[in-house]
């Protein structure tokens, strides 16, 4: 092989790990404020009226107000990074992500200052939400303009993979914590050590992405200057991609992360129940993403996306009923989250690289963060808090299968928009 050629690869390869490690320090976080929403609630939400279902459901409205920002930040880093380029805007966004983070492990809670409490850990939520929607539009685009076209799912997949990855992560750690702590060490400081293990997260992933280059297709657009992405044609797009996405988005959070607190609340499981049933939503979810991304390169990202929705749409009541019944062993029910998490991982896999093939390189960055960050603003932040209330005012059980499976049935209906051959075209510019 030739120098260039190998440098080429070299290349390839720093961009993988530069844009998916800030991606796993953000999920590695939202997952471990989902899996520690009720220790959360007690710690932050809990006033002398306040019961637990209350503290639960203003945990999860703080949780979907980070959401709620990630459009935000979407906006602005994204006009940042079709203009100035993927690399420097990465870095600011990784630089505030995991300042925020940290911030949460050392905040005063109720006990110490009292109603001042929820107010500074929903601020600091804000900040995260602002990093987290430039996040993903920055590096979606870094992985996908340096992917070769024939790879473009796989490299996109790896996006996806290190969600799962940074989820695991923090149901690990947060089993491990629940496993060797106290119930009282747990509430009184375990619960912030998974926040304070994000700064020398954070500052690996700097070091890394100090190294990337800017993208070839970037750096194409900067020196031949193209006229303005016509704004009504990316609108129509970012609309279309949130329908794509809306099922991955609802399916994605529902069983992969409100999953916990439902089995905690609803079905009265253990917390250490709970967190088995999350590691295996998550693993299920992993082991599924890169072969649907490999796969979506091969025949197409629509056959695969769509039988992963479908598959949501038919699977959500009778894997909810299981979980639900008292008679199915827990091997079932272990089958049955694994299962759960593999057919969401068919939407994640191919996602990340359908969504770059829908813009154009001068407005990606803004296009795709922002069809992403809208779906999971809506459909995944609010997923706990829709749930959570929706149960507590019917005490119907079955509300986690209603919200995915009707979701997913309109991703269905948009996915079956794409082209065929969208994977075989090059990137537009």
């Amino acid at each position: 092989m030739s120098s260039t050629g190998q440098l080429e690869i070299t290349r390839n390869r720093r961009s993988l790990v530069a844009g998916t490690v800030g991606n796993f320090v953000e999920w590695y976080e939202f997952g471990a404020y989902g899996f520690f929403a009720t220790v959360i609630a007690a710690n932050f939400f809990s006033g002398n009226s306040a019961s637990d279902a209350e503290s639960l459901i203003k945990t999860y409205a703080s949780f979907a107000l980070a959401f709620f920002f990630r459009p935000i930040g979407a906006a602005v880093f994204g006009r940042l990074g079709d203009r100035i380029g993927r690399r420097p805007t990465l870095i600011l966004v990784l630089l505030l992500m995991t300042g925020s983070t940290t911030l949460i492990g050392v905040l005063p809670t109720y006990a110490t200052v009292g109603a001042a409490a929820p107010w500074l850990l929903t601020a600091v939520r804000a900040l995260q939400g602002l990093s987290a929607g430039g996040e993903f539009g920055g590096a979606v685009s870094i992985m996908t303009e340096f992917a070769p076209k024939t790879k473009r799912g796989l490299y996109g997949a790896w996006q996806s993979f290190t969600v799962a990855l940074g989820l695991l992560a923090g149901a690990g750690l947060a089993a491990i914590l629940a496993t060797t702590l106290s119930k009282e060490a747990l509430n009184d400081w375990g619960w912030r050590v998974p926040f304070l293990a994000a700064l020398p997260l954070g500052l690996v992933a700097l070091w890394l992405r100090l190294r990337l280059s800017e993208t070839p297709n970037f750096d194409r657009v900067k020196e031949s200057p193209q006229p303005p992405a016509d704004k009504a044609e990316v609108a129509k797009a970012i609309a279309l991609g949130i329908g794509r996405l809306m099922g991955w988005s609802a399916a994605g959070y529902t069983f992969l992360v409100v999953m916990p607190s439902y089995l905690q609340a609803t079905l009265h499981a253990t917390f250490q129940q709970a967190l088995v049933a999350t590691v295996l939503a998550n693993l299920g979810f992993a082991v599924s993403i890169m072969p649907a991304g490999w796969l979506s390169d091969r025949i197409g990202r629509r056959p695969v996306m769509v039988t992963g929705a479908a598959l949501v749409v038919v699977l959500a009541f009778p894997l909810m009923n299981l979980l639900q019944d008292k008679g199915s062993s827990n091997a079932a029910k272990g089958a049955a989250v694994f299962v759960a998490g593999l057919v969401v991982g068919l939407m994640a896999g191919p996602g990340p690289a359908m969504l770059a093939e829908m813009f154009p390189t001068r407005a990606r960055y803004t296009g795709l963060g922002l069809a992403y960050s809208l779906s999971n603003a809506v459909f995944s932040g609010s997923a706990g808090l829709i749930i959570t209330e929706l149960i507590k005012r019917t005490g119907n059980v079955d509300i986690p299968a209603y919200y995915v499976a009707v979701t997913s049935a309109i991703s269905v209906l948009a996915l079956l928009t794409l082209r065929g051959d969208d994977h075989r075209r090059e990137l537009k510019d």
